[in-house]
């Protein structure tokens, strides 16, 4: 029973980090913290490395430490909150940086719906340049209008 348990927190702790990445990508990163995200949203960043990448170590270190927390002294949930927020963190990079901004050329022929509009979401959250007015800030879930065939 307590497999179940650790699955379901490691679940559900994945299901929140698409709200914890929703309302720190509007609030944070195109908010106070745009200095570290904005050369994100320049075209064409010369380099391999962003600033932005920063935001990768930021959501690392609560995992870490829940990893650290919930294997000492005893075995424990903060653990598998901590799986949740890495499995999340694996996610991001595979969608993100993978998919998403070909960083790394893995998926170049996708052809399956959901991807294809989260790829579309994704390129009309980046049609803005600024910090404001900007749309579509989480990551895995999809809004209805950009599976539609333009």
């Amino acid at each position: 029973m307590e497999i179940v348990l650790y699955f379901v927190i490691t679940l559900l702790t994945f299901m929140v980090m698409e709200v914890v990445t929703w309302c720190t990508h509007k609030f944070v990163m195109h908010g106070f913290l745009w200095t570290l995200h904005a050369d994100h949203h320049a075209p064409k960043y010369p380099h391999i490395f962003e600033k932005n990448d920063t935001f990768f170590v930021i959501f690392a270190i609560p995992s870490i430490a829940l990893f650290y927390f919930g294997v000492a002294p005893i075995f424990n949930y903060l653990f598998f909150i901590g799986l949740g927020i890495f499995l999340y963190g694996i996610a991001y990079f595979l969608i993100h940086d993978v998919l998403i901004h070909q960083r790394f050329k893995w998926f170049k022929n996708v052809k399956n719906k959901y991807l294809l509009a989260l790829r579309k979401a994704h390129k009309i959250h980046h049609k803005n340049m600024g910090k404001e007015d900007g749309e579509c800030f989480g990551m895995l879930f999809v809004p209805k209008k950009y599976f539609r065939r333009n």
